[in-house]
């Protein structure tokens, strides 16, 4: 059976389940520093880098791979110096040593300046590189990886144009529905969804080097240690909470290894594939079982990310891990029914979750929503799950899901703008 609309959807999870080498906000930078280096054909001698504020919020407080260090000024650096532009989100995964400390050497000479872009959409960047008396400038809007402009000495070498990024509510031309996922995720066949299981050998070889090794706050790792102190139990749902957490604590610290992201995030890419890992290995489900529950994992998070947007005030590993519990629930031989209470339990447990930047702490939160998502699946196969009557739940799940769009786009604007406010006014 093949729908003439599943094309679409495979086309969806091949734009928006991709690999990404560092957390992609800095990577962004880079990205466009990358580019712009390129363009102007040399080393640049300062670097002057704008962004939106949500942009600089994701970058401000994660490692940048290769550098051992933080921040947008170091990720523009090495972009510049070393980056492949041509490698996508994966530019920095040929930078050498040697790049890394030139790098440093211009961040601590003043040479890379970083600001919030006014009035800019939520996801900009641009960054003006000059040497030698001629600049170059590129812009990079609304995905991680999509460059508008590229220019050279004032002059146009590349444009594109900018498309507007409907956030929140209803859009009657986006192709999915919860509906439409669960169809094609069970009745797809096999051989053409089989590529979604790269998704779990990337997200799986992170998770196992955040447990091998110290990454950041160690969350994944100290509840190995627990499980083996006989402190915390080894059931799966201990198992999905340990792998993603070990995987993000590893990627927020920087680790040289590249995420199966999802709707440009690598912590929600991870957090949509590794509790559906943990449940697969531990209900001993075969290949295909695997592949069907992340097909509906994934897109599950594409379609409720394409209502909420790429950047917002709400932790995106909220929605991950919702649509981690749904390609639980068809692990576990749950349908449409069990799907929509899974997503309603989520919006109603953990949907003011607030997104306050990119670090090591993200792992605690990925720990929380994950322990949620599984919870709220479990409730779902016992026929359990909020409705209409509670807060901002809906039984219709499509306005379920933009309810909750419309809390992150419109009602947490403000809170979006304290976060920043107070994370930039720290004192060093």
């Amino acid at each position: 059976m093949l729908k003439p609309e599943w094309s679409q959807f495979i086309d969806l999870l091949h734009k928006e389940v991709v690999p990404a080498l560092g957390c992609t906000e800095p990577i962004a930078v880079a990205l466009a520093a990358a580019h712009a280096a390129t363009a102007l054909g040399q080393q640049p001698e300062h670097i002057d880098v704008k962004v939106s504020g949500n942009l600089l919020k994701n970058g401000m407080g994660v490692g940048v791979p290769g550098t051992g260090t933080t921040g947008m000024n170091i990720a523009a650096a090495v972009g510049a110096i070393g980056g492949k532009p041509e490698l996508g989100l994966e530019v920095l995964s040929q930078l050498t040593p040697e790049q890394a400390e030139a790098g440093h050497r211009m961040v601590a000479d003043g040479s890379v300046e970083v600001s919030v872009a006014k009035d800019s959409p939520l996801l900009y960047a641009e960054v003006i590189v000059t040497a030698g008396g001629h600049t170059a400038r590129s812009v990079l809007v609304h995905d991680h990886s999509n460059i508008v402009l590229l220019e050279k000495d004032g002059e146009v070498a590349f444009s594109r144009p900018v498309d507007e990024m409907p956030q929140g509510g209803l859009d009657e031309k986006w192709p999915l529905t919860m509906a439409a996922i669960h169809e094609f995720a069970t009745q797809a066949s096999f051989d053409s969804i089989s590529f979604i299981l790269e998704s779990a050998r990337l997200n799986e070889a992170i998770a196992m080097e955040g447990l091998a090794k110290e990454y950041g706050l160690k969350v994944g790792r100290t509840i190995d240690e627990n499980i083996r102190k006989h402190l915390m139990s080894d059931d799966v749902s201990t198992l999905a909470v340990k792998l993603t957490a070990a995987a993000s604590d590893a990627r927020m610290a920087g680790v040289a290894l590249p995420a199966m992201s999802n709707s440009g995030s690598g912590n929600q890419g991870i957090t949509c594939t590794m509790p559906v890992v943990a449940f697969a290995k531990r209900l001993e489900s075969s290949e295909e079982e695997l592949a069907r529950a992340l097909i509906m994992s994934h897109l599950t998070s594409i379609h409720m990310k394409h209502r909420l947007g790429r950047l917002s005030a709400l932790c995106g590993a909220t929605v991950a891990a919702a649509a981690a519990g749904c390609g639980i629930v068809l692990l576990m031989g749950g349908g449409l029914e069990q799907i929509d209470r899974t997503i309603r339990n989520m919006v109603g447990n953990v949907a003011g979750m607030i997104c306050d930047g990119a670090k090591t702490g993200c792992a605690m939160k990925v720990a929380s929503a994950v322990g949620a998502g599984v919870q709220s699946a479990m409730l779902a196969m016992e026929g359990i799950g909020i409705d209409r009557r509670e807060g901002i739940v809906e039984d219709d799940i499509e306005q379920c899901i933009a309810n909750l769009a419309r809390l992150g786009c419109d009602g947490m604007q403000e809170a979006d703008r304290v976060v920043l406010d107070i994370m930039v006014s720290k004192k060093p």
